[in-house]
């Protein structure tokens, strides 16, 4: 495994786009705080929303770097669930812009995925996640399900040895406000 983290860390700081296992479906990835790298997961998605891509980070410390107005609440209830939970916190700062909706907001999810784990380890910045499709198409679950136009749209392809136990499906969302406000958007 430790192989395929430093090839991807080494794609992740030079701007380019990775293809990888987590903890629910197939990703897209680039370092979320690059502008350009982020265009380009767009461009490959024929997607524009920015509702539509999360940031992975490796734990709480990290999450607090990039959300600067994050309840306590949230780190609560990210902490206990039981499965992949994304959390729209406000404050967002230090990512790309081209994440970042006008509420001022950033989906992050921790991920419980040796592989993510590692690589967030070793990467140091959260990294984009996106699910591995066109956008409007289902996600993959599986590398095999993955189209070639993302395949040949990504500058390195995770092997799927390190896909582990993922869910197979989505993440739930739920969004926290400054004032403790919470609003579940996908359970």
């Amino acid at each position: 495994m430790q192989k395929a983290v430093e090839q991807c860390v080494e794609v992740l700081r030079a701007g380019g786009l990775i293809l990888y296992p987590t903890d629910t479906v197939w990703g897209i990835g680039c370092d979320a705080t690059n502008e350009e790298a982020v265009q380009r997961v767009y461009a490959l998605k024929q997607s524009s929303d920015k509702r539509s891509m999360l940031c992975l980070c490796r734990d709480a410390d990290m999450v607090v770097r990039y959300v600067n107005r994050a309840p306590g609440i949230a780190f609560e209830v990210m902490e206990l669930s039981e499965k992949p939970l994304t959390a729209i916190l406000p404050g967002a700062t230090g990512v790309a812009a081209s994440l970042i909706p006008d509420e001022g907001t950033l989906g992050v999810r921790v991920p419980r995925h040796d592989f993510c784990q590692a690589l967030l380890r070793k990467f140091g910045r959260p990294i984009v996640s996106t699910s591995a499709n066109i956008s409007g198409e289902p996600a993959a679950k599986r590398l095999k399900e993955v189209e070639r136009t993302i395949i040949e749209g990504v500058d390195y392809v995770v092997n799927p040895r390190f896909e582990g136990k993922p869910t197979f499906k989505p993440s739930s969302i739920i969004a926290f406000g400054e004032g403790n406000e919470v609003k579940i958007i996908r359970e």
